[in-house]
């Protein structure tokens, strides 16, 4: 699969004083489409890292390229890149100046030269999308600090990035709303954007990437996928991080019972399966897709929703359902422990629900889907 970002041989130090660079000669490929976190300790040079891909920092030697052409640095050429590639930063202090969220969303747009109309659609999409429509014409210094992180968000999403690099999106934030923004940021892959995420929360990486990058001091020290990583217990250590919990886990169980680790459940339901006694049958799964109107649900079981689209139809019905988040998660829990249940997702993201369901059978259950 082809690179959407790359640099070569990538050093870049803060000062001329600094003993050791903030990056050193990093080499990584971004492939376009690909779940990818940047991975390692506060310190690493995450962050560094992310303000290369849009220009803001030149590398000291090295190169960056996009679409496999090297960053151009004059004004014009970061213009026209900074309309694909959006980066939120970790703390949105850094990132909102307007006085209202209207006009701190509607920067980007404007920038770009749009049309009012198309800005007024953009600003209703976004702020919908991080769920703060009913917070448009609130003065910013009013917001709590999800709530800010959230509009931030809704700023780089009015751009209609190509490339979105979400830094740290999770912290700070309780476990319901990060449980939202990973929600989000499936539909935006699913929508063809190219995601990653910057963490030190292995735990996120680990269920969420299907490659990872990892710093240690500036150093590229790994990239592939998440499992081998994790293996080598003392480049993991090495790194200044531990090991996922279900990894742990893992691990730990399979060694009492004298059995292989892989394969590699990265979720509690794909642990549950291999726990769990082969002769148990697994529940269905009911998966109704949703485009403009909420189908009369024929199943039977306890209700899950998955993307803001059917989330606002819910609302709007005066409808609760039983799981309003990590509703994939809690379904396949519902069917690994025999219990049928009832999933209502957008139709944009059927496919990647889909994939997830049918993954289980590789951990030993076979979650039946009913159209």
């Amino acid at each position: 699969m082809a690179n959407i970002l790359e640099t070569r041989d990538l050093t870049y130090a803060y000062t001329s004083r600094q003993e050791d660079p903030s990056l050193d000669s990093v080499s990584v490929g971004i492939s376009e489409g690909v779940r990818t976190v940047i991975l390692g300790a506060n310190g690493a040079g995450k962050s560094t890292l992310f303000y290369h891909f849009n220009g803001i920092f030149k590398p000291k030697s090295g190169e960056v390229l996009y679409r496999g052409k090297p960053l151009e640095y004059t004004r014009e050429a970061l213009s026209v890149l900074r309309n694909e590639i959006s980066v939120v930063v970790q703390n949105p202090d850094e990132q909102i100046f307007s006085a209202t969220v209207e006009e701190d969303v509607a920067f980007g747009p404007m920038n770009m030269g749009m049309e009012r109309d198309e800005i007024e659609r953009r600003i209703q999409h976004s702020l919908f999308k991080v769920g703060m429509e009913d917070y448009r014409y609130r003065p910013t210094i009013q917001l709590s600090y999800g709530q800010r992180k959230r509009v931030a968000l809704a700023g780089a999403l009015a751009t209609d990035p190509k490339v979105l690099i979400l830094d740290e999106p999770t912290a700070g934030l309780d476990p319901q709303m990060s449980q939202e923004v990973i929600e989000l940021v499936e539909e935006l892959i699913s929508a063809g954007t190219t995601v990653i995420i910057s963490t030190h929360d292995v735990d996120l990486a680990y269920s969420w990437a299907d490659e990872i990058h990892v710093l240690r001091r500036g150093k590229l020290v790994y990239s592939g996928k998440p499992e081998p990583f994790f293996e080598d217990r003392v480049q993991t250590a090495l790194a200044g991080l531990v090991l996922p919990h279900t990894f742990s886990v893992n691990h730990s169980v399979q060694a009492i019972r004298g059995l292989p680790e892989a394969p590699f459940p990265r979720t509690n339901s794909q642990m549950l399966c291999k726990m769990l006694p082969d002769c148990d049958a697994a529940g269905k799964i009911r998966l109704i897709p949703v485009s403009d109107s909420l189908p009369e649900c024929a199943g039977e079981g306890r209700v899950g929703i998955y993307g803001s689209n059917v989330r606002r139809l819910f609302r709007a019905a005066g409808m609760t359902p039983d799981f309003h988040f990590n509703a994939v998660e809690h379904c396949l829990m519902e069917a690994v422990s025999g219990r049928d249940a009832v999933l209502y997702c957008d139709e944009s993201v059927r496919a990647a629900v889909l994939e997830r369901i049918q993954s289980m059978e590789q951990f030993g259950k076979c979650v039946e889907v009913v159209m």
